[in-house]
């Protein structure tokens, strides 16, 4: 693919979920995070922080959006299913002839979705005034696999019955900064990631999730979810679930009810006091956790409570602790910063006995590379013990 063909098709076919790049202006980014935070919620120096496992996750799933975007430019569409598409293309939307399965309706003042062509693989229709997802203008566009919804102004009873359900081929779906109380119903089975933030959800209707074992990504930041509202029986049927982001909600308790194949759990900004011993027992999988701003002390974590053996990034930052919680080797960014610890005791810390650790041997090494402790009580200098113990350390923020 050339160059002029590569950049056209950047500003055809918008590959994040939002917010996407004005026409004639695009540039590539990567999909929505399936396997890392959103922007919304980094803290400094976490730029600095992404694990392997994060890098290598994100690559796949740059990669394979990139392939799925070069389908759409490079798959052979018959004339009559083009002329069709062009044809039906709705007079307040956009639908470039050269990439007919994307349709562009955003930024447009829309009160109500326009009847959506045939063929039709993106549909964008952010940043409108629309208050209804109408099954009769999505009757005709069963192909959606992209459907972006964000900064309107629906709400539950907005989003007609089999409006959504009938939408077999929808992958993602993006319905964030809206005015819905709860997650919608009759979801399609082929979801794999689902986007309602900020919106005022406080109740997750029993059985919505059931059969979505596809859907790997939920994000449900920044609304007004409470403890009753998450639990096993609201949560069943997220077989495949892999992030969850329940951040920026009215929790007081972890989250019961997440499904073993859970690997990242963001929590930030609630108001959960304590982890129960053996919460983690049922999440084998957990390898990112982040519960900043939350009102944690030491009292509240058991003594080995992320002694978990594929966790790869800890944040609890800006709780209320004052010791450094124990955990396991496989740890490689840890956040602790603006918190009430005083000192640090390499020697106590250290998941291993120093007395083992063999300068020349890098196997059975604890893996921590990151550390960040400023925002708290302690003083320099660094203790020698913490520099012996985590050799492979790469920043220490204090």
């Amino acid at each position: 693919m050339g160059a002029t063909a590569t950049a056209a098709l950047v500003e055809a076919v918008p590959l994040q979920g939002e917010p996407e790049p004005p026409a004639g202006r695009g540039e590539f980014r990567s999909p929505d995070p399936v396997f890392h935070a959103s922007a919304d919620h980094r803290h400094p120096g976490s730029i600095f922080c992404k694990a392997r496992f994060t890098a290598k996750m994100e690559l796949f799933l740059v990669l394979s959006t990139l392939l799925l975007a070069c389908s759409v430019s490079s798959q052979e569409v018959p004339y009559e299913h083009l002329m069709a598409q062009l044809q039906a293309c709705p007079k307040e939307c956009r639908c470039p002839p050269s990439f007919p399965h994307v349709v562009y309706c955003d930024n447009r003042n829309l009160k109500r979705i326009p009847n959506i062509p045939p063929y039709t693989w993106y549909l964008y229709l952010q940043n409108n005034q629309i208050e209804m997802v109408s099954e009769q203008a999505l009757r005709n566009a069963t192909q959606i696999r992209w459907l972006n919804l964000n900064r309107n102004k629906i709400t539950d009873e907005g989003v007609e019955g089999g409006a959504l359900k009938g939408l077999k081929s929808l992958l993602h779906l993006h319905i964030e900064d809206n005015l819905l109380n709860m997650v919608p119903s009759q979801l399609p089975a082929s979801l794999e990631q689902l986007h309602l933030s900020r919106n005022k959800i406080s109740k997750i209707p029993l059985g919505v999730f059931s059969g979505m074992g596809r859907l790997a990504l939920l994000d449900l930041q920044g609304n007004k979810l409470g403890d009753d509202a998450i639990t096993e029986q609201s949560l069943k049927g997220l077989n495949g679930l892999v992030q969850v982001n329940l951040a920026k909600n009215n929790l007081k308790r972890m989250p019961i009810g997440l499904p073993p194949t859970t690997t990242q759990i963001f929590l930030d900004s609630n108001a959960i006091e304590k982890i129960p011993l053996g919460y983690f027992r049922d999440l084998p999988k957990v390898a990112f956790l982040r519960l900043n701003f939350n009102n944690l002390a030491n009292g509240g974590l058991p003594r080995n409570i992320f002694n978990l053996s594929g966790i790869l990034d800890l944040q609890l930052s800006h709780n209320q602790l004052t010791e450094v919680p124990l955990f396991p080797l496989t740890l490689e960014h840890l956040h602790l910063d603006h918190n009430k610890i005083k000192s640090v005791n390499g020697s106590e810390i250290c998941p291993v006995p120093i007395s083992t650790l063999d300068d020349n041997v890098i196997e059975g090494r604890p893996r921590l590379r990151y550390l960040r402790l400023d925002g708290n009580q302690i003083k320099p200098p660094i203790s020698r013990d913490l520099m012996v113990c985590f050799r492979l350390l790469r920043a220490v923020v204090i």
